[in-house]
């Protein structure tokens, strides 16, 4: 028996795929809701899950990004979604701007740094002690589910092109 929301979409032999799309729907729903929880923990409170993301995004390897650069690196199609994120960052402190010619590049702040390194001590006492040591869930290794899933995001982007193009 499949676990599915929506059985008009588990047609015979696609079950699995409806499974997978049900699972990884609720899974994001727990990682987004996961996120801002992290945050508020350490005192970033009022925070969408784009906002984390955008921080970690831009706090990464403690350099500068630019707005294409985390455009494409957390696969965000709508420029405006990110320039919200960007004001609000930005208006609490946790970034800074700076531009280049014409390209804007956006830097962690102190405050911003010292936020995700707080959300990396919040995780590591609540989430990471709870995965097994042998990261293995469901008879699969975490490492196995995020290739298979970089795997799927391809087929998903392209049936959105082939969709966009009906």
């Amino acid at each position: 028996m499949f676990i599915v929301s929506s059985s008009h979409l588990a047609v015979p032999g696609a079950e699995d795929l409806s499974e997978f799309e049900f699972a990884l729907t609720v899974a994001n729903h727990a990682f987004q809701r996961w996120m801002t929880c992290g945050m508020q923990a350490v005192g970033a409170r009022d925070l969408s899950p784009l906002d984390v993301l955008v921080l970690h995004c831009i706090n990464h390897r403690n350099r500068p990004k630019s707005i294409s650069d985390i455009l494409f690196m957390l696969n965000i199609s709508e420029r405006h979604y990110l320039n919200y994120s960007m004001k609000k960052l930005e208006k609490m402190e946790l970034i800074s701007k700076s531009k280049a010619g014409k390209e804007v590049f956006l830097q962690a702040t102190p405050k911003g740094s010292e936020a995700c390194q707080d959300y990396a001590r919040v995780r590591q006492a609540c989430l990471l002690d709870l995965i097994p040591k042998d990261r293995g869930v469901a008879q699969s290794r975490i490492d196995e589910v995020a290739r298979a899933l970089r795997v799927l995001t391809g087929f998903y982007e392209q049936a959105s092109r082939a969709a966009t193009s009906l």
